[in-house]
């Protein structure tokens, strides 16, 4: 039977080195689901720090569209996985999918989040099927002011959606602050 474990917290919380360590303490074959773009210089800095800070002989898988059609492949071969990070993965199916969101309709902007949605509930069924030990990592950003702009909000506001829909179906969530992890599920 799996395990789901959300890592939750803000921007430099140390959320992904607890959850990095959960892996760890795990102490067998972990994969690791990277779900950046880097798409810039200091994106691509970061993803490298990432990369050196976790043990080497972790496997990386690059993605974060259809994240679900891999776990069978990946619980195959793992028995541990951390998934870094919601927030990135919102990210890019928002930007990849077909939509101005400052001229979207409401509608419109419902459809792109039940899309995401959607890939996010398929994930955790493929999730459930398996006896992995599955660590997610994500930010929470509902603690500060609501955005002025429009996308922001939207981003915002579908972050914070897939992150309950995610902590529902934990059995475990940790609440990250100044590197202390408090468990506030499980």
């Amino acid at each position: 039977m799996s395990k789901i474990i959300l890592v939750t917290g803000g921007a430099r919380s140390g959320k992904s080195n607890f959850a990095e360590k959960l892996c760890i303490d795990q102490n067998n074959s972990t994969a690791y689901i990277a779900t950046s773009i880097p798409f810039d210089d200091e994106m691509k800095d970061r993803v490298k720090k990432h990369k050196e800070s976790r043990p080497q002989d972790w496997k990386t898988y690059e993605i974060y569209k259809d994240i679900y059609s891999i776990i069978k492949e990946i619980s195959n071969n793992h028995e541990t996985v951390i998934l870094d990070c919601v927030t990135l993965l919102v990210n890019n199916l928002m930007f990849t999918y077909d939509m101005d969101i400052d001229k979207a309709n409401q509608e419109e902007i419902n459809e792109l989040e039940k899309y995401i949605k959607d890939q996010v509930k398929k994930l955790i069924e493929e999730i459930k099927k398996t006896n992995l030990y599955f660590v997610v990592v994500t930010n929470e950003l509902g603690m500060a002011v609501v955005p002025a702009n429009k996308l922001s909000r939207v981003y915002t506001d579908i972050v914070g959606r897939i992150n309950q829909q995610i902590a529902s179906q934990s059995d475990e969530v940790y609440f990250v602050v100044s590197g202390i992890p408090m468990k506030i599920k499980g």
